[in-house]
């Protein structure tokens, strides 16, 4: 890690600032010279003297900067700097005259004032009560945030993390840290528990120890919650966290005890084992067996289509000129008659003209339906596939998003969604805490139909719904198994198929739209997948080498992962030329022209669309989102994305974290999605991803055109190879508990 540095100054003016972040570039007198500062540096105003932490940076369009990692100053005490202080305009309502006047009158008891005394304050010509009130409500809350920075920097903590803390813990954030900073761990703060372990250490006083080694139990369910965990069974929790705090099994048991008395842990019983869930994980899971429940309990109304609905889809099919096998009349029928229905099946099976038969047999009964997906790709792939608008999730229960960056649905039980049925594809990817609100905002009576593939990846979130519904075998379900003859057409179909049964897929071919090129050497097979998209298929089909190909890696380290790719393909695909602009944030080199990935959720982000003749516009870019740069404004700090679905947005500098280049993704980020030509590297791959799943979702993942480059061993093994990662999760046993309870009822 690179060795900071110190640097101490007088701030001269400040040139940028983002009141949200707190992001801040300010020129800094040092011994004589104008030195360009910037980082996450609230409240900072003119004149005030810092002593700064961080590195030297060499920014291509703003020369050499000084990054800052951490930040201290002084409360101002006497009146000459609380004179400063307010007459910067940090204060809504005091400008310099104003500040002059009040640092007259109070002299040093000018802070006490202001913290709480507006009476007195009013008491100056020129200040109403309702005035010296707003004003003295403003300094509390600018002089807290102040008092938190500076208490909590004591501890080593950076800048950006203070404002974090304070943001949620308000101004009593230095004495509950104080007395326990494994909050910091626990509150969705970005601060994890090492980090946590390394402030508490830095403290004259440390915590108590049960504390810390709480805390260690928490984070140690929290991460496997990423990991796609709901639960773990508590003997395989007792010895990793006994590893990480150093403690006994015995301790750890003991505090395990003490957070199930706390309600901060729920214990589950299933059989001989217990199961420990962070509670409200355990809340969500059991919410969702109740709602699924009670839909199957009480069926929704019957509608003006009558019983005979064998007669009306026979009609149904003669005006769409289509003939549906037994099994799709069966779900289309389920849809109808008991209000949810889970479909699933592979590729060629017909999922697609079942969903639309579903769609419009509501349609024909008047009711009004809501389609939705888990992601915006996934979204816009169902609205062309049906032909009817369709909404992420997120979307459809109308999100708003919290400081934290948890999302708030304004769709619940309070608020339901105006719908009679609700058809959501792509449930494979959808989480458990999803799938719960979900859940919330149907009204009573509302149809549900789930459509999925349960051999494809899980969700990047916690749980595994859709395996878990078809797991406890509760829910009237319809798996389609006939693959259609004009599919059969397809290798990509029929090699998908033999994927999902454990069958290496046929290879030989060289005139279909599967296609495989040996090669054993990662190297050569970067080298070879890059031909592919620059020239090779560009010059024999004429695909577009952005716009028609996608790159999907098993991983995206090595030779023929991501990162190394995009650099090939950056390379290859969008060299430097005179006149385009590109510029290095961080890591990577952006350039103009570049195909882009958003790795991030950013709420906050402006964009706006062509939609015919007007504009439409909104807010929210989300992880996944694929987009071209399409310029960039130095001038400006600005990076101008246009992403797939026309929606452009201008990210500043220092929001570019949030982007990687997309000529070449994982296969998980490709969920949802789906591309007229696929290559993929597939050698070398590490064993904690060489698994069937994995192969068959960047299978499906290709419209047109699926081409393997690599090694013919390494695909054997992943098709045979059907381990799953294993996911905890107490869903399908709730699912079976709820139905035992009801036959126990009568």
């Amino acid at each position: 890690m690179e060795q900071e540095t110190e640097l101490r100054g007088i701030v001269e003016e400040i040139t940028f600032r983002r009141e949200d972040s707190g992001f801040t570039v300010l020129d800094l007198s040092c011994a004589g010279e104008l030195v360009a500062v910037r980082g996450v540096l609230p409240q900072i105003t003119p004149g005030e003297e810092l002593r700064l932490q961080g590195n030297w940076e060499f920014h291509p369009t703003y020369g050499r900067q000084f990054a800052v990692v951490r930040c201290e100053r002084a409360m101002p005490t006497t009146a000459g700097e609380v004179l400063k202080y307010l007459s910067s305009g940090v204060i809504r309502g005091i400008g310099p005259v104003m500040a002059q006047r009040i640092v007259e009158k109070f002299g040093e008891d000018t802070v006490a004032v202001l913290e709480g005394q507006p009476k007195r304050l009013a008491a100056l010509k020129g200040i109403s009560l309702a005035k010296a009130e707003d004003i003295c409500e403003n300094f509390k809350k600018q002089f807290s945030l102040r008092q938190v920075m500076i208490g909590l920097e004591r501890f080593g903590m950076t800048t950006a993390e203070c404002l974090r803390v304070h943001k949620k813990l308000g101004g009593r954030a230095v004495d509950l840290v104080k007395s326990n900073p494994y909050l910091l761990c626990e509150n969705d703060l970005g601060i994890g528990f090492e980090r946590a372990d390394t402030i508490a250490a830095a403290m004259p006083d440390p915590p108590a120890q049960p504390l810390r080694i709480q805390a260690g139990i928490c984070h140690v369910l929290r991460h496997n919650l990423h990991n796609g965990h709901t639960c773990i069974p508590r003997e395989r929790l007792r010895q990793p966290c006994a590893q990480l705090l150093e403690a006994t099994e015995e301790i750890v048991d003991e505090a395990i005890e003490t957070l199930v008395a706390q309600r901060r842990l729920t214990a589950y019983q299933a059989g001989d084992r217990e199961f420990l869930f962070l509670s409200y994980m355990y809340r969500a899971e059991r919410n969702i067996a109740a709602h699924l429940r009670r839909m199957l309990r009480f069926p929704p109304a019957a509608t003006r289509l009558g019983a005979d609905l064998d007669a009306v889809i026979l009609r149904m099919e003669d005006e769409l000129s289509i003939h549906y096998e037994e099994q799709q009349r069966a779900a289309i029928r389920t849809a109808m008659d008991r209000g949810l229905l889970i479909l699933t099946g592979g590729p060629g099976t017909g999922k697609t003209t079942t969903l639309k038969g579903i769609l419009a047999l509501f349609q024909k009964a008047d009711l009004k339906v809501s389609l939705a997906a888990p992601t915006g790709r996934a979204a816009k792939r169902m609205s062309d596939l049906t032909g009817a608008p369709a909404k992420t999730i997120h979307r459809l229960l109308e999100v708003t998003w919290e400081e934290d960056d948890r999302p708030a649905f304004s769709r619940g039980a309070r608020n339901p969604l105006e719908a009679s049925a609700v058809i959501i594809d792509e449930l494979s990817m959808v989480d458990v805490p999803l799938f719960s609100a979900l859940l919330d905002a149907l009204p009573l009576g509302c149809r549900l139909v789930l459509v999925g593939d349960a051999d494809q990846l899980p969700p990047v979130g916690a749980g595994c719904v859709l395996q878990d519904l078809l797991r406890a075998g509760q829910l009237p379900t319809v798996q389609l198994q006939k693959v259609f003859r004009q599919a059969m057409g397809s290798l990509i179909v029929t090699n998908a198929h033999a994927i999902v049964e454990g069958r290496t897929p046929d290879l030989a071919a060289r005139d279909r739209d599967f296609f495989f090129l040996e090669r054993s050497a990662p190297a050569r097979a970067a080298e070879t997948v890059a031909e592919l998209c620059a020239a090779r298929l560009p010059k024999a089909y004429g695909y577009h080498p952005t716009a028609d190909i996608q790159i999907l890696c098993p991983s995206r380290k090595g030779e023929a992962g991501t990162a190394r790719l995009n650099e090939r393909l950056q390379a290859a695909l969008n060299p430097a030329a005179p006149g385009k602009r590109e510029v290095t944030i961080g890591r990577r080199l952006f350039r103009e022209g570049d195909k882009i990935m958003q790795i991030k959720n950013n709420y906050d982000l402006l964009w706006s669309r062509k939609n015919g003749g007007e504009e439409d516009s909104g807010t929210g870019i989300f992880n996944g989102d694929i987009g071209m740069l399409e310029k960039i404004l130095p001038a400006d700090g600005i990076l101008r994305v246009r992403f797939d679905d026309d929606r452009l947005a201008e990210l500043p500098f220092d929001a570019a974290e949030q982007l990687e280049h997309a000529y070449a993704v994982t296969v998980h980020k490709s969920q949802g999605s789906e591309f007229p030509v696929v290559v993929m590297p597939v050698v070398s791959v590490m064993d904690n991803l060489a698994y069937r799943s994995l192969l068959y979702t960047a299978v499906t993942r290709a419209r047109k055109l699926m081409i393997l480059v690599g090694s013919r061993e390494q695909i054997r093994r992943m098709a045979e190879n059907a381990r799953r990662v294993q996911r905890w999760s107490g869903l399908a046993a709730f699912l079976r508990e709820e139905e035992e309870a009801l036959d126990a009822d009568g």
